[in-house]
């Protein structure tokens, strides 16, 4: 089952709505540090309700920690941009793919999309929108990636 994978997450909750998101569809969740808030906070919290023990939660110290884990479980880096070259609509997805999502400020950093094995974009129908609200990019993409695998039958 594909994996989420937030680098560098900043508002707790867009954290906490993702976190909501990973407990409704059994996904696992990755925070690679270092995190623009604590974990206690109350917003975080606020935003995932009292879905955080359905959550599957790994933190990572740092990019080379989560890198570490990856390599030992396997599977692809998908890396999500703005600037990524195969719409995520259109790109088939594997059981043990990784969704990467970089910070709500920045993005992921052109090392981290490197690494990938494919950079995805969600089209949007006006230029003058630069970007999507990151707990929506994370639930669309997401739950393209499950209809594809076949996880809603």
């Amino acid at each position: 089952m594909p994996q989420i994978v937030l680098v560098n997450p900043l508002i707790p909750p867009n954290t906490g709505n993702i976190a909501r998101t990973c407990a409704a569809t059994g996904t696992a969740l990755h925070l690679v540090g270092p995190l623009g808030f604590e974990l206690s906070d109350r917003y975080l919290k606020r935003a995932g309700l009292d879905y955080w023990p359905h959550v599957n939660l790994t933190v990572h110290e740092s990019i080379e920690t989560f890198y570490l884990a990856q390599q030992e479980i396997g599977g692809r880096l998908l890396g999500f941009t703005t600037k990524g070259r195969c719409s995520y609509l259109e790109y088939p997805y594997q059981e043990n793919d990784w969704l990467l999502f970089g910070s709500e400020t920045e993005g992921l950093p052109k090392a981290i999309l490197e690494r990938c094995a494919q950079t995805l974009f969600l089209p949007m129908a006006q230029s003058a929108v630069r970007s999507l609200n990151l707990s929506v990019s994370v639930a669309v993409s997401l739950f393209e990636a499950k209809r594809q695998l076949g996880h809603w039958s």
